[in-house]
């Protein structure tokens, strides 16, 4: 983990409020005002007209989510980023930017449960095909691209498969194709990860994990690196005539997040901001824990199974270390059994919680098969191969031992 990112960047905020706060405050106040006043009509309309950049109204733009949105901008290396309600809401926001009816996504089918529920379910119904393929094999990803193709979608390491796609090898046959590459980065946060160096276009993140500090609130994230050819887009093609590598930025922002209005409140980028200060910290902590309790579960003979990136003998290791360093998440999974030993093992822990979400301050552990992906008919979960034997476990930033006891008197009763 050696790159550095200055998470605070106090001159963001002396950038976008010279003027001293009235009260001495050191954090970005909130700004929890729905509309903005003027003092003229045509000061009114220009703001409309994004001629002065003043805000108007806070479902299109607000102080507070702005300067999260610019602290993300320094701490990811981002061109634009734009900050919306949820992970899910910028999953979504993203594809209904690029996507049209006879377009196509190439992706995995070993995605999160809802990812995979909303490229299978959801945008299908509105005419957007879905091409699940092995995205571990390039040549086969290349074979799915045809001149419908919006973009090929993964996740930087698929959840929770932990599957590591080569993205530098995936982002050469997209662009040979003249295809963006699109990838979900929540697993691993920018200061283990540039996205720009292995070729990835634009990055969607849940800031609910990792950034916002411990579990605080629900958010995401969409960072645009502006480093691809929007002229190669069907949906954006004549805006990319106008406006070039913006066009993306100015479809998602001026369009479809204004009609879609998932946006973020201006009392979760405080607390965004605040957990965005501290993120090198706790992943640090958590990711040392996580490849330490990996080798941990592998020494004990109830354990069939120990998936961690980070370990030697994991199939994805030289590619995870080349992409992710020595930490490759806070995430790992492991197996037990069958369901009914993963059932009485999560029922006797008592120091990691039962609970979905990734990278609270808190270890949690879950059932994945049952939980993310119990809706699914069996044909749905025969495609997402999700085995019924699988635990998902997110570290925390408790003390180790404490939980190693608390997965020996579990698993040992």
């Amino acid at each position: 983990m050696s790159n550095k990112v200055n998470f605070s960047q106090t001159e963001i905020i002396r950038k976008h409020f010279p003027q001293r706060d009235v009260h001495g405050s050191i954090s970005m106040p909130v700004y929890s005002s729905a509309a903005f006043e003027f003092d003229t009509a045509e000061e009114m309309e220009d703001a409309f007209l994004g001629k002065n950049g003043k805000h108007t109204y806070s479902r299109i733009s607000n102080p507070t989510v702005e300067a999260f949105e610019s602290r993300v901008q320094v701490a990811s290396g981002a061109k634009h980023v734009m900050a919306v309600a949820s992970g899910m809401a910028a999953i979504s926001d993203v594809f209904m930017t690029i996507a049209y009816a006879g377009s196509n996504i190439v992706t995995t089918s070993h995605l999160f449960g809802n990812t995979f529920s909303l490229l299978q379910f959801t945008l299908k119904e509105f005419g957007v095909e879905v091409r699940f393929c092995n995205l571990l094999n390039p040549k086969e990803v290349e074979k799915q691209i045809d001149e419908n193709t919006c973009c090929v979608f993964t996740e930087i390491i698929t959840n929770p498969h932990m599957e590591v796609a080569d993205l530098a090898a995936l982002a050469e046959v997209a662009h040979k194709k003249n295809v963006p590459l699109i990838v979900d980065t929540t697993i691993v946060p920018w200061n283990v990860f540039k996205a720009t160096d292995f070729g990835v276009d634009v990055e969607v993140v849940s800031s609910t994990k990792y950034i916002s500090g411990g579990a605080t609130s629900i958010g995401g994230l969409i960072l645009d690196h502006q480093t691809f050819d929007w002229r190669h887009s069907k949906r954006l093609y004549k805006l990319a005539l106008a406006v070039r590598e913006k066009a993306f930025q100015v479809k998602l922002r001026g369009e479809i997040g204004r009609n879609l209005g998932a946006s973020l409140s201006p009392q979760v980028a405080y607390l965004q901001s605040l957990g965005l200060e501290t993120l090198e910290l706790r992943f640090r902590q958590a990711a040392q824990t996580c490849l330490a309790l990996a080798q941990f579960l592998q020494t004990l003979p109830a354990v069939k199974q120990v998936n961690y990136n980070g370990l030697p003998d994991n199939p994805f290791y030289e590619i995870s270390k080349k992409q992710f360093g020595d930490y490759p998440g806070a995430m790992l999974t492991f197996s037990l059994a069958d369901k009914t030993d993963c059932f009485a093992f999560i029922n006797r822990l008592k120091t990691i919680r039962r609970a979905t979400n990734l990278f609270d301050n808190k270890s949690l552990i879950i059932h994945p098969a049952s939980t993310i992906y119990g809706t699914l008919a069996p044909e749905y979960k025969k495609m997402v191969e999700v085995p019924d034997d699988m635990l998902r476990l997110s570290l925390g930033l408790e003390d180790i031992d404490a939980l190693k006891a608390d997965i020996l008197q579990a698993i040992n009763t």
